[in-house]
């Protein structure tokens, strides 16, 4: 199968310490993210959110933005489109810096072991991760168990890893980890729901 790209893949971590080294001083925004990412905005920009989405307070928000992303992938946008009130919307500056430079060392770490190999169809793939990034991120507005956001959260992560290093191996992984997440937590609120309902009938 021909490669996707005639250029080599560019690191991951090498874009992400890119954008920290370019940001604005004061605040940046959604739009400022997606002008500066361009082909790999839909990957760069889903693991930022999973990164943000496993803060509990914030998990919901990012989870919806979250599912507006994947759902934009399995319609197979080029780029990501965001309503212009949030591609907008100011984010401070030291926030993101400092997600980012916590970030950027664990890629380099990573980045040992995740590397292109076992290639799959470019847009069969796209399409396959934004479906079970739009179910992990139902997970992530709707499950109301405490910390439930963080597995999810984390698989997000590691799917968006995979296909920004066009993985075939690691993306095999991870959608096999989302469905034994998502499995658990439907077998977790099974039986929320049971016990909640057997101490109503007492």
């Amino acid at each position: 199968m021909p490669p996707r790209d005639a250029r080599p893949l560019v690191l991951t971590s090498v874009v992400l310490q890119r954008l920290h080294d370019e940001m604005p001083t004061d605040h940046v925004t959604i739009g400022w993210l997606m002008g500066r990412l361009s082909k790999r905005s839909f990957g760069i920009i889903m693991f930022l959110l999973a990164l943000v989405a496993i803060a509990p307070g914030v998990s919901v928000i990012a989870g919806l933005l979250l599912v507006i992303l994947a759902f934009q992938m399995i319609a197979d946008r080029p780029a990501p489109v965001f309503p212009r009130r949030i591609a907008a919307r100011p984010l401070p500056t030291r926030h993101l810096a400092a997600l980012l430079l916590r970030a950027v060392p664990v890629l380099r770490y990573l980045e040992k072991v995740v590397h292109p190999r076992w290639p799959t169809p470019p847009d069969a793939t796209k399409r396959l991760v934004g479906t079970v990034v739009v179910i992990l991120s139902a997970a992530l507005v709707f499950v109301p168990i405490p910390l439930s956001n963080v597995v999810p959260a984390l698989v997000i992560a590691l799917i968006s890893l995979a296909y920004l290093q066009e993985d075939g191996l690691l993306l095999s992984i991870a959608v096999l980890a989302a469905v034994i997440v998502v499995t658990v937590e439907l077998v977790a609120i099974r039986e929320t729901v049971l016990g909640a309902k057997r101490i109503i009938g007492l």
